[in-house]
């Protein structure tokens, strides 16, 4: 019984996806957000 209840507490905890491509995704989603603000960084001396 013990067995079977760690063999399935083992499968519980397993990622959907590589590590790596956690850590790519978050890269590239934090660059998109820096491109994003760089975008609007001349928005307030516009309007005057």
């Amino acid at each position: 019984m013990h067995a079977v209840l760690t063999e399935a507490a083992e499968h519980a905890r397993e990622l959907p996806f590589d590590p790596v491509v956690f850590g790519v995704g978050a890269f590239v989603g934090l660059v998109a957000m820096l491109l994003i603000t760089f975008a609007f960084r001349s928005a307030g001396t516009r309007h005057e």
